[in-house]
């Protein structure tokens, strides 16, 4: 009886030298995680290259080793080690782990998923919340997003659950691009139309066997005119708005036109539109 009490009791027995023991065993992980930060920190900052990335990679890992050394030290003096306390202890550990974790599974799942749906692909220009930019990578959790200011965003697959994934090329070399004008209202629009279709057609960066489209929107404030086209590769197409921009309010100057005025204080969204003043 006594000896099945003993196999079912989850804790030992816990006297003032145990604590005294767990408690220097916390003293020396903490020091030896600040010792072990600061040195591998100091180090790295009198390093160059990849060198030097390389030892502040060591950072966290060093301290996640360690408190993993003080928890296989910790753990056997304060529970039983019999096998069914281990499988209930591993039980709880795997249940809380499991909770923890809900995001990355789902996020493997959709993983899965867009292996086999393809929203987006390396090569493509995608939009994902208000991140914009180039896939560089697909990997089993995540997408790798190169922006146009050159960061890096590892986005969970786990968006496609409930957020649209804006495909700009979707896996060819089309890209669409538009750049805006914003002119007067009694500027003449069939003479407009027709010079920002030349500033089109004489870009560099002009894909010639796409379409050109010349949108004009009559707005409040005046018209919002927007040259549609494409660019011989999706990578150039900061370029190729810039292109279109410069050299369309060069024509549209040296002709004369007016661009439009807006009320004091007037905001426009994406769109052209007028929104609230400020203040």
């Amino acid at each position: 009886m006594e000896e099945s009490n003993r196999y079912v009791r989850l804790f030992n027995d816990i006297d003032a030298a145990t604590v005294a023991t767990v408690a220097l065993i916390l003293v020396a992980t903490i020091l030896l995680i600040v010792v072990s930060q600061r040195g591998l920190n100091w180090l790295a900052n009198r390093l160059h290259g990849q060198l030097r990335f390389r030892v502040f990679a060591l950072v966290p890992l060093t301290r996640l080793m360690i408190l993993i050394a003080a928890i296989v030290i910790i753990v056997p003096m304060i529970i039983d080690p019999s096998l069914r306390n281990m499988v209930t202890l591993f039980g709880a550990i795997g249940l809380a782990i499991g909770f923890a974790l809900k995001d990355y599974v789902s996020s493997l799942i959709a993983g899965v998923v867009s292996a086999v749906e393809l929203p987006y692909r390396p090569g493509d220009w995608v939009q994902i919340e208000d991140t914009y930019g180039e896939v560089k990578h697909v990997g089993m959790r995540t997408v790798q997003i190169q922006t146009p200011d050159d960061d890096l965003v590892d986005m969970p697959h786990l968006k496609l659950w409930d957020t649209p994934v804006f495909n700009a090329n979707d896996g060819g070399p089309s890209l669409q691009c538009v750049a805006s004008f914003y002119l007067a209202v009694e500027v003449e629009a069939g003479w407009v139309r027709q010079a920002l279709k030349d500033v089109a057609l004489t870009s560099a960066y002009l894909k010639v066997d796409a379409p050109i489209v010349i949108v004009a929107e009559e707005k409040p404030w005046g018209t919002h005119y927007r040259i549609r086209a494409y660019p011989v590769d999706p990578r150039q197409q900061f370029l190729f708005v810039t292109d279109l921009t410069v050299r369309g309010k060069r024509v549209l100057g040296e002709a004369g036109v007016k661009s439009a005025v807006l009320p004091p204080d007037t905001v426009l969204d994406a769109g052209g539109e007028m929104s609230r003043p400020r203040g």
